[in-house]
């Protein structure tokens, strides 16, 4: 069987392995000029590691990774560090990373009827294995509810609106925020090299099993032909394949598919979504102790949160240079989008003197900035009635993409899952024939 993968990122990569490793021929079509998507990463000249473009690590409970990891022999090289996360409260830090120290914190500020709340709903969740009924309420009702005004105001508000935004405070799911509580751990892991090192050496076991990946390589088209097969088209060159998985976004896949019936492609233009911006600064020194701080919008930040990756990783990677990530989620028309660079280090920096009084300019090296209109999928109250199905009305051709992991997040671990689930739907289909 001849097998297209639109997109090099994890859940392509992913497919790609089990389907090579079956013995099909794969071609994999990436647009931009190396594996990874969302995790890909870059590397200053003097860096020993590259440094992914948009944060990402690996909790302890990612099965899917994890597993795969495993099999190709490399658990040798993932790191579990424990970096420290600190919330933002009353122009103070406080660490948040764990029961312990967030009980702590709620004990100092707040009445002990809040602190028991707080802490048995977060058993529940933990506990409880299903979400199904949760996904009738949303996040900021239930929470506000069970958690109580006072939590919900302090934690669960802050989150929902730095992830979200407040416009879609009254939209998004409870579901969605079980699975991230569920899923999480306090330990966070890495790949020795960053993810780069990863995906580039799973893209060299897809290549050395057969697997053909072709770079710079955009998708402009996806069409079904008369002998049952379908026709991948690219600014360069039209090829004829058995079956195609799409790994880009909804929207996208609806633009470069026309056949598809319209229900389908009504699911997925419906699909909606946060974008992301990022941008990286290094510094000649250290800013904080911590790893990740969780800023609430209305304290004055002017992004989400600010990740002093090498208080997770160690600077000797990074040629001493101090890595600090700023990142927020925006709706795709926010002015951010629009900013360069520099602008946004005009914007961004004054604030790292709220987390260090002693901050200066000149401590700035270098920056980087990094920007996706899909980025977080948007969740509303009974999300699951609008997940379009991984095997599309087009006969041979499926979709992989972040919007349909849910309730989970985005992010690789689930980007492997539902990679390999579709090839093994590609590959019984097949045998069926």
């Amino acid at each position: 069987m001849r097998v297209a993968i639109v997109g090099a990122g994890p859940a392509g990569l992913a497919a790609a392995y089990d389907l090579t490793r079956a013995g099909h021929s794969v071609v994999i079509f990436e647009g931009a000029p190396g594996v990874g998507g969302l995790a890909a990463g870059f590397k200053a000249p003097h860096w020993e590691w590259s440094l992914e473009k948009f944060y990402h690590h690996w909790f302890q409970s990612d099965a899917a990774m994890l597993g795969l990891i495993k099999e190709l022999g490399w658990s040798d090289r993932v790191l579990f560090p424990r970096p420290y996360t600190v919330l933002y409260h009353d122009g103070e830090f406080y660490p948040s990373d764990s029961i312990g120290t967030a009980l702590k914190f709620f004990l100092q500020h707040y009445a002990l009827s809040d602190v028991i709340r707080f802490g048995l709903v977060g058993l529940y969740l933990k506990a409880t294995p299903r979400w199904q009924s949760l996904e009738r309420y949303t996040a900021a009702d239930w929470m506000r509810r069970w958690a109580g005004p006072r939590i919900y105001e302090a934690v669960w508000k802050p989150m929902l609106v730095g992830k979200f935004g407040e416009d879609n405070l009254s939209i998004v799911n409870m579901a969605w925020l079980w699975a991230r509580i569920k899923s999480r751990t306090t330990r966070l892991g890495t790949f020795v090299g960053g993810f780069q090192a990863f995906l580039d050496q799973l893209a060299d076991v897809v290549r050395t099993q057969g697997g053909e990946i072709r770079l710079s390589s955009t998708v402009t088209g996806i069409h079904p032909i008369a002998n049952g097969r379908l026709r991948v088209e690219t600014v360069a060159e039209a090829n004829e394949f058995d079956s195609v998985i799409s790994t880009s976004s909804p929207a996208l896949t609806a633009r470069m598919t026309p056949d598809l019936p319209e229900a389908y492609a009504g699911q997925l233009r419906a699909l909606r979504s946060m974008g992301a911006v990022v941008l990286v600064v290094s510094l000649d020194r250290q800013l904080t102790k911590f790893y990740w701080h969780n800023l609430p919008k209305e304290a004055g930040f002017p992004f989400l949160a600010l990740v002093e990756h090498t208080n997770f990783i160690g600077a000797e990677h990074y040629g001493g240079d101090r890595i600090i990530y700023c990142g927020d989620y925006l709706n795709p028309d926010h002015r951010y989008f629009q900013l360069s660079k520099e602008e946004l280090l005009e914007e961004f920096l004054p604030s790292f003197a709220r987390m260090n009084p002693q901050f200066e300019r000149s401590w700035v090296k270098n920056s980087w900035l990094f920007k996706t209109t899909y980025a977080q999928p948007i969740p509303p109250v009974n999300h699951s009635q609008n997940i379009p199905a991984l095997k599309t009305p087009i006969p041979g051709l499926y979709m992989a993409s972040m919007s349909q992991v849910y309730p989970w997040d985005r992010g690789t671990n689930f980007a492997v899952e539902i990679g390999r689930r579709v090839a093994k739907m590609v590959e019984d289909d097949n045998h069926r024939l």
